[in-house]
């Protein structure tokens, strides 16, 4: 008879609700997941703690994932709720190392959404689709009353096929690994930013968002060692970077001269009090490669890809350090919560 444990794993005490920053992507998000559903649905493909789950078929391996959109507003400056949908599931394949092939999308509608809203998103969710290469081939439609929908929400789901014998996962992250990024942080998190206060500064900034299925086959077919991948979304670059070192239970050094942020960027979250490694992008990714491809793997990634770090031989396991501008070095962390909730 299986033996139940019918003690919350996320102390009551501590949190007797839901919190906003749960969806952050920090410290609260991630025990969220690990206490409570990882331990609750344990398998070994979540283990992995990925993008997706990767799985064997017949005719050789596939990945799958699935991910919901609230973000708020809907619309902001490079794209909106439908551009954002189409590429988050389509990155998240991406960094499975996958092709990706079909979506679904799940639309939660309020009642009172102006039509025109609507097909101006469906739109946008159609020429997204185009552009990333990939069909929606199935769906669903709910309507809520109103006031209890925040006019849309949309959940899409993919598979995607894997054409390669890459493992490509936290886990298989190596010693002596170059980390390198595909361009400019924060961009995605100040967008919404702007547009959701009624910001401005001397020039816009536009959200990053971008499918990064095609700059992933490039290097798969150009014969990169892939290690690892990470999309930098909610919690940023920092956040991302020790998931993957604790996953991994080594050691990554990253370099503060060599992280890329625009300087409009930098000025706005200097001005808001804000971190660019944990502001949030959506077209960005972590790349993990052995050292003697980094400059490759740059040159197949375009002018914006950056070399910041590398994983050292370190006896602080499961820890990612900076080395700052004066050269001292401090631990990064994962932020409580999130510095700018419902960004995707």
């Amino acid at each position: 008879m299986t033996d139940f444990n019918v003690s919350c794993p996320i102390p009551i005490s501590d949190y007797p609700t839901v919190m906003l920053a749960h969806g952050g992507g920090g410290r609260l998000m991630h025990s969220l997941i690990t206490k409570m559903f990882t331990s609750a649905f344990e398998n070994y493909l979540l283990s992995e703690q990925h993008d997706g789950a990767v799985f064997p078929v017949r005719a050789g391996r596939m990945a799958f994932t699935t991910d919901s959109y609230v973000v708020h507003p809907w619309s902001f400056p490079g794209g909106d709720i439908g551009t954002l949908a189409i590429n988050g599931t389509v990155n998240d394949l991406a960094m499975c190392g996958a092709r990706p092939l079909y979506l679904s999308a799940g639309f939660i509608l309020e009642e009172g959404l102006p039509m025109e809203t609507l097909w101006q998103i469906v739109q946008s969710m159609r020429t997204t689709a185009i552009q990333a290469n990939i069909q929606i081939v199935t769906g669903d439609t709910k309507v809520v009353d109103r006031g209890k929908g925040d006019g849309i929400y949309i959940n899409t789901a993919g598979v995607g096929v894997i054409e390669h014998e890459l493992r490509i996962a936290p886990s298989t992250v190596a010693i002596g690994d170059a980390m390198i990024v595909n361009g400019d942080l924060g961009r995605h998190g100040m967008a919404i930013m702007m547009a959701r206060e009624g910001l401005s500064f001397e020039s816009e900034i536009e959200s990053d968002c971008a499918p990064l299925n095609a700059d992933v086959l490039r290097l798969i077919d150009a014969g990169i060692d892939i290690h690892c991948l990470r999309d930098l979304t909610r919690g940023g670059l920092a956040s991302a970077l020790v998931e993957i070192a604790q996953t991994a239970q080594l050691h990554l050094q990253i370099n503060e001269s060599a992280i890329p942020v625009r300087e409009d960027v930098r000025g706005a979250c200097e001005i808001l009090g804000l971190d660019p490694m944990y502001v949030a992008n959506e077209g960005r990714m972590i790349v993990f490669v052995p050292q003697e491809q980094a400059a490759r793997t740059v040159a197949l990634l375009g002018d914006s890809a950056r070399v910041i770090g590398q994983v050292q031989n370190h006896q602080s396991r499961g820890q990612v350090t900076l080395r700052s501008l004066i050269g001292a070095t401090r631990i990064v962390d994962m932020i409580s919560g999130e510095q700018l909730p419902r960004i995707c």
